[in-house]
């Protein structure tokens, strides 16, 4: 994974080693806070979607944290639970400048958590609707 990680498609583990390799990958990527993750029912029952990073308490409330992966983790529920995978490619932010303080690429290049949410749903609402049938 870490020297190849191309070579990789879908990781499934038991809840110890996946935390741990979810945790490998997403650094890969840049940070823990941008990724999604599913916590799948082999059985078929219900399936918990977050971000990799969890809650973060040491800056809940500050306005720095990136709504990314929470929105990535949305989109991962429509195509995988709701099997909307067209609402899902529709709904799944692409990267944008705006960068919270948590992530930043480069210094001086942020914005608050509302900022990159308000950044994101703009991206979002300039996209062609998407006509949904039953």
């Amino acid at each position: 994974m870490l020297q190849q990680p191309s070579a990789l498609d879908v990781v499934v583990a038991e809840n110890l080693f996946g935390d741990i390799l979810s945790d490998e990958a997403a650094a890969i990527s840049g940070s823990l806070g941008l990724m999604a993750s599913a916590s799948l029912n082999p059985d078929g029952g219900p399936a918990l979607y977050e971000p990799i990073h969890g809650t973060a308490p040491d800056i809940a409330g500050r306005g720095i944290a990136n709504p990314v992966g929470s929105m990535l983790s949305v989109a991962l529920l429509f195509e995988h639970s709701l099997r909307l995978p067209e609402i899902a490619a529709r709904s799944a932010p692409r990267w944008t400048r705006p960068s919270t303080p948590e992530h930043a690429p480069r210094p001086g290049w942020t914005s608050s958590t509302g900022e990159m949410t308000a950044a994101v749903l703009d991206e979002l609402s300039a996209r062609a609707p998407l006509e949904v049938r039953p």
